[in-house]
């Protein structure tokens, strides 16, 4: 039996409703609309669709024109640059195979870019990372827009990949989508001596090769890497939301249970197309519900903080209007059941191990923190993502996911948390509105007070580390990192010198307007505020030795003085572009720059939303909007 949904998450789940009761409706409109006069049986000519058809297979061929056969549109993030995506390159093969046992068709409608964040941490490609999320969102349009297909298959993992794949789709709504995961790597050198030998490296203990060699030891194969970031949180999302079939998001790549998996998902997809008996759009699954879902089941398992700003623009492309306070209260509400780094020594390999999704998702049913009255791809109702997949006598069946936890340092029950609440909090005061990430936070680093020392770049704040300049309580304020002022790279190169810091006993705290990684949490951080500095935020008006108060606990960020001296300042000039004179693509983001919305609003410059289409000095976004 269903149980009682918490009060809280009724009354969060009311609140984005009533916000977004003009938008979603308008988008739901539009879906509809797209149904009766899209798609392969309406509009295309004999030309049209001569040209959709003319490489395939004879027999596909056949299909098509006598049988009216159901077409499957692959979008592909495959790319063997990218551990996590490399798998990819066999599957647009099983899943025709799959199609064709199914008496469908299935052709790769296009591919989308998948950069590694891994791989631009602290370089100039870091500065496209952000806004590649909308160019994959625009690629997958493209993909979609010859409206030759019955229903479609998204293949992506990573960082921004997965967001903008669903933030493409959803402007198909009308279109049944299943998402498709490639799996995690093999475990390799644990994450917590990873993070050591970075920060050894960082302090001048151990040299390069040694550096590299953890690093390999670390990413040492196909599949995505094994900590609980950006790209797991993907996984996590995409389950607890219901756009993958149950219990796929971590199954190891090559596999016999993954292939299974791939092809059912494949067959899944066309089964629930509106030629099948099961009619069920994406723009059905992602209502308010599926986004309180995954906003719950984030904070639940402290993931990446990035989804701060990715569910929004998620949710914004399904006509759904979320905002900071919206996370603040559930996780307050949320309890904490999972320690998976960096919020705990265990990677994801140990967390399916011992149990997965499938335990988090029942433990959080059971307590009423979950919508169970959802639709997923899988079928009416969220109770069946409590199960696992499993091959019987090379069959693919799905059976109960385990009653307890395996490891009760890694997964712990809604009755016996790891922590009362969530892992993200709001921040907010005379400097702006950020989040924090206090899952991997101890308890005594969470309230900081200390003069400010102010960097415009990254690059400098390791600078003045390297030079013992920051050995002392310090906030570091790192600003004109935002959308507007440069793309919003990451900064996950400050994690080592910030920690050694910390671990010689002085307080530690970071503020800025950018981002840092999905693996990135021991020290105290407030990311993301807004507005960013180059948008005329207070950050722009710090200066050395100001007086700045971190609170996580309370939620408060201070500047400690007189407001109206903070206002009369003369804000800082943003610096001289740091990659000028380097051709790395960066020009051709410009305008995503200039049309950017601040975080809270997803950090995105195109439209998705019948808000976002109106005049940006009309747009409310924030403690505004909550109203």
């Amino acid at each position: 039996m269903p149980q009682t949904v918490h009060a809280e998450v009724q009354a969060v789940t009311a609140r984005i409703v009533a916000r977004s009761r003009a938008s979603r409706a308008a988008y739901l409109a539009r879906c509809e609309r797209a149904q009766r006069e899209l798609g392969p049986q309406h509009g295309l000519s004999c030309a049209n669709l001569a040209h959709g058809y003319a490489a395939l297979p004879a027999a596909d061929k056949l299909r098509l024109r006598v049988e009216h056969a159901q077409n499957l549109g692959i979008v592909t993030a495959y790319n063997d640059m990218l551990s996590a995506h490399q798998p990819y390159e066999r599957y647009p093969g099983l899943i025709r195979e799959a199609a064709g046992a199914a008496g469908a068709v299935a052709q790769v409608a296009g591919g989308v870019p998948a950069m590694c964040d891994g791989i631009t941490q602290g370089n100039a490609g870091m500065e496209l990372s952000l806004f590649s999320r909308d160019v994959i969102a625009m690629s997958t349009a493209v993909a979609l827009s010859h409206n030759t297909f019955d229903a479609a298959v998204m293949l992506g993992v990573c960082d921004k990949i997965v967001p903008g794949l669903l933030m493409g789709a959803l402007q198909f709504g009308h279109l049944p989508v299943v998402f498709v995961p490639a799996g995690p790597m093999a475990s390799g050198l644990s994450n917590k001596e990873k993070a050591r030998v970075r920060q050894l490296y960082a302090t001048g203990q151990v040299g390069r090769e040694a550096l590299l060699e953890a690093e390999c030891e670390a990413y040492h194969g196909a599949g995505t890497c094994t900590f609980y970031g950006t790209a797991n949180s993907n996984q996590f999302l995409m389950e607890v939301m219901g756009l993958h079939l149950p219990g796929a998001a971590f199954v190891h790549p090559d596999t016999t249970l993954r292939d299974a998996l791939t092809a059912a998902a494949a067959q899944r997809a066309l089964a629930i197309s509106a030629r099948g008996n099961e009619y069920l759009p994406l723009a059905r699954i992602v209502d308010e519900r599926a986004v309180v879902n995954g906003i719950v089941g984030l904070l639940a398992t402290g993931g990446s903080t990035n989804h701060s700003i990715h569910l929004v623009a998620m949710a914004r492309a399904a006509g759904i209007l979320i905002d900071w306070d919206d996370f603040d209260r559930l996780s307050r509400a949320t309890p904490l059941l999972a320690r998976v780094y960096p919020n705990g020594s265990a990677d994801v390999n140990h967390f399916h191990a011992a149990g997965g999704v499938a335990f988090v998702i029942r433990e959080l049913l059971d307590a009423g923190l979950l919508h169970e009255d959802v639709q997923t791809v899988a079928g009416p109702g969220l109770r069946r993502y409590t199960q696992e997949p499993v091959l019987d006598n090379g069959m693919l069946r799905w059976r109960d996911g385990a009653a307890a936890s395996g490891d009760a340092q890694v997964l712990a029950t809604a009755a016996a948390p790891f922590a009362a609440e969530g892992g993200l909090r709001l921040m907010q005061g005379n400097l702006g509105r950020g989040v924090i990430k206090i899952s991997a936070v101890a308890p005594e680093h969470r309230v900081v007070e200390a003069p400010a020392r102010v960097f415009d770049s990254q690059e400098a704040l390791q600078a003045a580390f390297a030079a013992g300049e920051l050995d002392r309580d310090v906030v570091a304020v790192v600003r004109f990192q935002g959308p507007a002022a440069n793309g919003m790279p990451e900064l996950h190169r400050l994690t080592p010198a910030l920690g050694a810091l910390q671990d010689a006993g002085r307080r530690v705290a970071l503020v800025t307007d950018g981002r840092m990684s999905g693996a990135s949490g021991k020290v105290p951080a407030v990311i993301h505020v807004g507005p960013e500095a180059l948008a005329g935020g207070m950050l722009a008006r710090v200066r050395d030795g100001d007086r700045i108060r971190v609170d996580a606990e309370a939620g408060v960020l201070q500047w400690l003085g007189d407001a109206a001296e903070l206002a009369a300042r003369e804000p800082a000039a943003a610096p001289a572009d740091a990659f000028a004179g380097f051709s790395v693509g960066r020009g051709l983001f410009g305008l995503f720059r200039r049309q950017a919305r601040d975080a809270e609003a997803g950090g995105s410059a195109l439209d998705l939303s019948e808000a976002d289409a109106m005049p940006r000095e009309a747009v409310q976004t924030g403690a505004a909007v909550a109203q």
